[in-house]
């Protein structure tokens, strides 16, 4: 299951300029969904799954690229800015990310994933804190 923020895909579905008809689409397609676990002659009661698309869906990979790229749009941005610009990589999987940093003295390439961490911690920090 791809675990994602609703109210934040919303936005930037909204952000970006999708119909609203589309932003509608998945606020109904992905809001007050229910599931049920069934094992040998064991059945569950419903469960709400308010907290990801479902494994297997053909939304998944498309809804995580439209959640995840304005994330790396914002860190490139940053990172450019900064005063002496930082050299790191990053590479994104469905369900996790990865900094690298290939500089030939540890300690600036050390220094370069802090910086990177601290950049995307500050920004998710900052998201989940606005409503």
């Amino acid at each position: 299951m791809t675990l994602l923020n609703y109210q934040l895909l919303l936005k930037i579905l909204d952000k970006v300029g999708f119909d609203p008809r589309i932003t509608t689409f998945f606020s109904n397609y992905l809001v007050n969904r229910k599931i049920q676990y069934i094992w040998n002659n064991f059945t569950s009661s419903f469960f709400r799954v308010d907290v990801g698309v479902g494994q297997g869906s053909t939304l998944s990979p498309i809804l995580s690229i439209l959640y995840i790229a304005p994330i790396f749009h914002i860190f490139e941005k940053r990172t450019n800015s900064l005063s002496s610009p930082i050299s790191v990589s990053t590479l994104s999987f469905v369900n996790n990310g990865l900094f690298i940093s290939q500089e030939k003295i540890y300690e600036k390439s050390n220094a370069n994933l802090l910086c990177s961490y601290s950049i995307i911690f500050s920004f998710f920090k900052t998201i989940w804190t606005c409503d």
